[in-house]
This record gives C-alpha cells, structure tokens and sequence, in this order.
C-alpha cells in the first residue's frame, strides 16, 4: 500500500484528504495540534494519528520517524495570523515570525527530513497554497507572502529534486473554519465544501504531471 504523510488533518481540507485516500486505501500518518479533533474525525485503521505542532522539531522527528518509505508528503498545516488581518503596517512582528515558522519553515523541515525516504520511491510532495500568494490582497500580506515564500520553496525543490513530484496546490476558497477566522462575522456559505476540492488534488497524485503550481 501507498504510505502518505498528512499534516492539519483533524479538519478542513485536510480531513476531507485523509478521508478520502484511507478509502483508496493508503496507510496514512496525520497529524494537528488538537488532538481531540483527531480522534473525532473519524479515521479507519489505516490511519495513524500523531497529535502535535508541526512548528515543533520534536513532533517532526515523531511524525517522520515512524515510516521507512514515504508515497507523498502534504504540508496541509499553516497559519492564519490575527482575525481580522490587519494591514501590514500595523502586523505585529513575532506574530508575523510565527505565521512564517507554521506556513514556510515547518513544511521546510519537513520535506528536509522526508527526502530520504520519497527519494526511495520518486515521491511527491504537496504544498497547499493559496491565491493570496499570487494576489495582493489588502489584509493579506502576512498570510499571503508566506504562501509565496512557500510557492518558492516549492519551485526550487522541484529544479533539486528532479526525481521527485513538487507541486504547490492551490484549493482556491473553501468553506473551512480558517476562512471564516478570515473573514470574522461574514457569510461564507457560498464557498465550496473541502471535499468538492479532494478530487483536484487526487488526480495530481494520480496522473503526476511535471512539478509546479497547479490549482483546483
């Protein structure tokens, strides 16, 4: 069986993927930092669940220690920022560290320690982006210039590891809680369900088209 790596799984899009290739049978290990939500979500045998934060080495080192080979890697995970987003002149600055350390640096590490064992294998990676990385939106700069530093990291890793699949995914809106945090007290009804974006996401992995940016 196909073994995958899942990060911020307890919810959202993340879930909804998990869900979803435990169906096709893939030995998955996931993780969140609410490790309630992972027990709630409902998971088969197939999935092992790792409570922590991924903006912990220690968790990492857990989380990438218990496979050998390794299919796929989704850095689903990251950060909002303070709801509602202030505009960058007022971003206070160690929050602004710390949407960078869970959006750049932790998905960073990650695949730093998971290259050994995709390279076995010719594996992929998966970045969840999104289109504030490529839109400058007012309010999103913090948010958003870490999706593009993550857009980059992603580009290069591909030109690196030319054996691997590198994609940077972006889902486009979805009706998630991190989108309604974006939004405080609006309707966000109209946004699509995260499990009507899985199917975009599985034929990447599917049918492995060359390493890039791709959306839903």
């Amino acid at each position: 069986m196909p073994v995958g790596i899942i990060t911020g799984a307890s919810k959202g899009f993340g879930r909804a993927l998990t869900h979803a290739l435990a169906e096709r049978g893939w030995d998955l290990y996931v993780d969140a930092r609410n490790a309630e939500a992972l027990k709630q979500a409902g998971f088969g045998p197939n999935v092992t669940v790792v409570p922590g934060d991924v903006t912990d080495p220690h968790h990492r080192r857990d989380l990438l220690g218990r496979i050998h080979t390794l299919d796929l890697l989704v850095n689903n995970a990251s950060a909002l920022g303070p709801s509602p987003q202030p505009k960058l002149a007022d971003y206070p600055l160690d929050v602004f560290g710390q949407v960078y350390e869970a959006n750049v640096l932790a998905p960073l590490a990650l695949v730093q320690l998971a290259i050994p064992a995709l390279s076995t294998v010719g594996g992929t990676v998966v970045n969840v982006s999104s289109d504030a990385a490529v839109e400058a939106y007012e309010g999103w700069g913090g948010y958003g210039s870490s999706k593009a530093a993550l857009d980059r990291l992603s580009a290069v890793l591909a030109v690196e590891h030319p054996g691997l699949r590198i994609y940077a995914f972006d889902p486009g809106d979805m009706r998630t809680d991190m989108h309604q945090a974006a939004f405080p007290g609006e309707d966000i009804s109209d946004r699509a369900e995260p499990e009507t974006v899985v199917p975009a996401l599985l034929r990447l992995i599917d049918e492995r088209p060359p390493s890039g940016r791709y959306t839903k």
